[in-house]
């Protein structure tokens, strides 16, 4: 026998996905990265001294995966440890506080991309109308409870990504895009691509 519950829960759903695919339309598709720009994006160190790098060094030797305004990957950090593979992070502004918190929660070392390139080739803001969406309430919810409350102040809208980028001319072997707000990257796709790298390195030339 059917339930008032089930019904009610089969009705939402349903809604949600009706708004999903509304404001899906609204939201700008995202455009692949250029390697070439990104390996010669101008990233600045966080902390004590602001050192200035080119992006393509922190790569080129043993290839690296790249969190765009992400900082749930650090749960694979000792794997990748494993792999001797980095993790580093990438945010598009120091602003203090919000860094600090976000340093809590990612073991690796945090970069500034001012001039975004990171988030391009076009730059993708999560519009207002995402807001009606379920998920991101939720991934709002669960950002909060851990303590990683992310800056919506200024550009925090910017939405970001994940990059598994390998050495050499390996070239990018994953690129997520964040839809919303607290949209994760699978994490065993990005496992398997640090593993794939790691292989094209082992093998003799």
């Amino acid at each position: 026998m059917v339930t008032v519950t089930t019904v009610l829960k089969a009705v939402s759903l349903f809604v949600a996905e009706v708004i999903s695919s509304i404001t899906d339309w609204f939201q700008t598709k995202p455009v692949w990265a250029d390697l070439k720009i990104l390996e010669d994006t101008e990233l600045k160190t966080t902390g004590g001294v602001h050192e200035r790098h080119k992006a393509k060094t922190l790569w080129e030797k043993t290839g690296a995966v790249v969190m765009v305004e992400a900082a749930e990957l650090s749960s694979l950090n000792s794997q990748l440890q494993d792999l001797e593979v980095p993790l580093i992070a990438v945010v598009k502004e120091n602003l203090g506080k919000e860094l600090d918190c976000f340093k809590k929660y990612f073991l690796g070392k945090v970069y500034v991309d001012q001039k975004k390139n990171f988030y391009g080739p076009q730059v993708r803001w999560m519009c207002l109308s995402m807001f009606l969406r379920i998920g991101v309430w939720r991934n709002i919810w669960r950002a909060y409870r851990r303590g990683f409350w992310g800056n919506l102040r200024g550009e925090g809208l910017v939405l970001g990504g994940v990059f598994v980028i390998g050495p050499g001319d390996q070239g990018i072997l994953l690129e997520h895009r964040e839809k919303e707000f607290g949209d994760k990257v699978n994490m065993l796709a990005v496992l398997r691509a640090a593993r794939k790298m790691r292989r094209r390195c082992d093998k003799p030339q």
